[in-house]
């Protein structure tokens, strides 16, 4: 390992799956509460800041694997667990408000879900502001549901990564010893 190694670029998080549904989902969500709720309402606040979050911790997590996957992993689990807040809000609004919440074998759950792998995000967002609350709440849950595996493969990918190379003060050491045998010291 050379001092090049020691800092690894990562790539643009706006290429990452998980960082473009996370967009997806803050978008959606902004249109969602401002739809769903009264101006003042806390839930507004709760649900934009939860998505918020979720995306952010992304941004934040992949900068932060440049020299430090453990951070990177920590910030991405933030982003994740900000998402399933989300998720149980979403779930909360249907509860209370008596709405059915699509079963995983339904025609409108599968083609949701199949839209969540294969459509863009203007597409569905365009879908989601044409239809009633909600099948928007249904949609969110299923995107949602989508962001959480994406995500949690993420951090397993990167936790294995991290096994196999160690952590940032380690990688420092080993350049720095493989500097001194090079030097003869």
């Amino acid at each position: 390992m050379n001092t090049s190694e020691l800092i690894k670029r990562q790539g643009d998080h706006h290429n990452l799956i998980c960082y473009r549904k996370a967009e997806l989902l803050f978008d959606m969500t902004y249109h969602f509460v401002h739809t769903a709720f009264v101006k003042g309402d806390r839930t507004i606040d709760q649900m934009v800041q939860a998505a918020r979050s979720g995306k952010q911790n992304i941004v934040e997590g992949n900068a932060a694997i440049e020299t430090s996957l453990e951070m990177g992993i920590k910030l991405l689990n933030v982003a994740k667990a900000s998402f399933q807040e989300l998720l149980s809000d979403y779930e909360d609004y249907l509860r209370v408000n008596d709405f059915r919440q699509w079963e995983t074998t339904s025609k409108e759950y599968m083609a949701m879900r199949e839209l969540g792998v294969k459509g863009d995000n203007a597409h569905i967002l365009t879908i989601a502001k044409s239809r009633p609350l909600d099948t928007v709440a249904n949609m969110a849950i299923i995107l949602l549901k989508q962001e959480d595996y994406l995500l949690h493969q993420l951090l397993k990918s990167l936790s294995n990564r991290f096994v196999k190379e160690g952590g940032f003060k380690e990688r420092m050491y080993r350049v720095r010893m493989q500097e001194r045998e090079a030097k003869g010291k």
